[in-house]
């Protein structure tokens, strides 16, 4: 009996369901709420804040285009995201494996696609961190030059749909080299964890980011071939009043 205790104080006592299988994730317990239950609330809760924001846009500005209606809710459920669920993870990143809150158990189950972020992992902590208080603000004030269809909206939607772009690739980049080229695997084997969690729900930060960048690109292009047709029909006109 005594050789089994003295035995099993030498196992791992961190014992979890995460890749890699050797990971430090200390304190780690088992989430308390199912994953529908845990997708219910997250869902119910964006419905409710988007068409809280969509109330007020309709108010504020009723003859806004539909199309930047739907980029103000973008912007505003990408800022949210960064700001608090995001904040969230840069400010309780060292106790997360614990956490039996929402956005705690929500990281939880998303670290089955990456276990970095039970681990306090350099890059996805400065990653976030910098995510959440640049980002997080930034979308919101974008969501509100659109509204007022102020003329910094561009410059700024195309600021931070870069950074989002550039953030992801990243993101995308320090796995695959820590996969291909150190044989570390952060993923669970199951398929629908890597499409579905670590690829699709960050896929989607590259492509609408894109999007926007471009559109943006475009706008401002436009915006400087008028302003220089503008200028040089100004200048020619007074060319000829001089000549005259």
């Amino acid at each position: 009996m005594a050789d089994y205790i003295l035995n099993s104080t030498s196992l791992p006592q961190a014992i979890h369901p995460f890749y890699p299988l050797e990971a430090n994730i200390v304190g780690y317990l088992a989430n308390r709420w199912s994953v529908p239950t845990l997708l219910g609330i997250f869902a119910g809760g964006w419905v409710v804040i988007l068409g809280i924001t969509l109330a007020l846009v309709r108010s504020h500005n009723p003859n806004l285009p539909s199309r930047d209606k739907a980029t103000i809710l973008w912007f505003v459920l990408t800022g949210t995201i960064h700001l608090f669920f995001e904040g969230y993870f840069a400010f309780n990143h060292a106790n997360m494996p614990g956490k039996q809150d929402l956005f705690g158990q929500l990281w939880k189950e998303y670290s089955f696609s990456d276990s970095r972020y039970l681990t306090s992992e350099s890059f996805v902590l400065c990653m976030e961190t910098v995510t959440a208080v640049c980002w997080g603000p930034m979308s919101f004030a974008v969501a509100l030059l659109i509204t007022y269809e102020h003329p910094l909206r561009h410059p700024l939607q195309a600021l931070v749909s870069l950074g989002q772009i550039y953030g992801d690739i990243l993101y995308y980049a320090t796995s695959m080299f820590d996969h291909y080229g150190k044989g570390l695997t952060y993923c669970r084997p199951e398929a629908y964890y890597f499409w579905g969690y670590y690829f699709f729900m960050n896929f989607i930060w590259i492509v609408i980011p894109g999007i926007l960048l471009y559109s943006s690109i475009s706008e401002s292009a436009e915006a400087f071939k008028v302003l220089d047709q503008q200028t040089r029909k100004a200048q020619g006109n007074g060319h000829l009043k001089k000549s005259n």
